[in-house]
């Protein structure tokens, strides 16, 4: 989080999505996903959702209760995190879960259940969780946060209501990473200039590999968004259909995933892929 000290400051400048899980508090959807924004943005959301379902008060989080207090420090009964910021989401912590979920919350509140950077999940727990949703349970809601909901498995997002938190603004991706991003984009146009990049020896490390990943997936932001305030993103918006950017977002995605992997890669060779799935 942005701050110990308060857990929900990533929030400033997002007000109309709070406002939004507020008219619907009353009557809680199973599953919510919150896109848009950055990491610490989204996750502060879903714990405020937690507070907003738990709250002695009832209402509005007072922050001082027992409730908004553990809930801050990640210490509630009810509370349950899965964090994609430190990898991949697995299928058997999610398995293991799901008779927790069919049992009602300790509290009088709602047990809330987050999945933090839910676009790493791996295919199998997504399935599970689907299988979840599928089984209506009383008193169980569920947060997925993604930079986009188009990187989520579409079943899972049709189950659920959506929040979209006010995109961030544009960070440029440093001239190194943006010298290999403009690389890649111009090769699926071109089919040029990107092997002699990555085929020399120890040019690219597993650090490497995921920054330009990375850096990838910020540009497709942009280009999804509409906003394309960086040249690159604007010429992927305009070399690709909204289909084609949706196809670049998966595959930038399973090339995280096996960047992730504590199995052994060739950073390399996960770049080629990229390369040549889209050219």
């Amino acid at each position: 989080m942005t701050s110990n000290a308060d857990p929900l400051a990533a929030l400033i400048g997002h007000e109309h999505a709070v406002k939004r899980l507020n008219a619907i508090a009353h009557d809680p959807p199973q599953s919510i996903v919150i896109e848009g924004g950055d990491a610490d943005s989204r996750v502060a959301l879903a714990l405020y959702w937690a507070m907003r379902l738990n709250c002695a008060s009832g209402s509005i989080p007072c922050g001082q209760c027992p409730a908004c207090k553990q809930i801050a420090d990640f210490a509630f009964n009810d509370l349950i995190m899965f964090d994609g910021r430190e990898g991949l989401i697995k299928v058997e912590p999610v398995r293991e879960m799901r008779g927790t979920w069919g049992q009602p919350p300790n509290g009088d509140g709602h047990r809330v259940t987050v999945f933090a950077e839910a676009q790493m999940f791996m295919t199998e727990s997504a399935n599970a969780l689907l299988k979840t949703l599928e089984e209506p349970r009383p008193g169980n809601v569920f947060v997925l946060t993604a930079p986009q909901r188009e990187r989520l498995l579409e079943t899972l997002v049709s189950r659920s209501w959506v929040v979209t938190l006010a995109w961030p603004d544009v960070r440029q991706n440093n001239p190194e990473i943006d010298e290999w991003t403009r690389a890649l984009v111009n090769f699926w146009s071109s089919g040029r200039g990107w092997f002699g990049r990555t085929s020399a020896k120890g040019a690219v490390d597993k650090h490497l590999a995921m920054q330009v990943v990375l850096g990838m997936q910020r540009e497709l932001r942009e280009a999804l968004s509409g906003n394309c305030a960086t040249p690159l993103s604007n010429t992927m918006r305009q070399q690709h259909d909204p289909k084609s950017l949706r196809r670049i977002g998966l595959i930038l995605d399973q090339a995280q995933e096996a960047l992730n992997t504590q199995v052994p890669v060739n950073p390399a060779m996960v770049l080629d892929w990229v390369a040549t799935r889209m050219f």
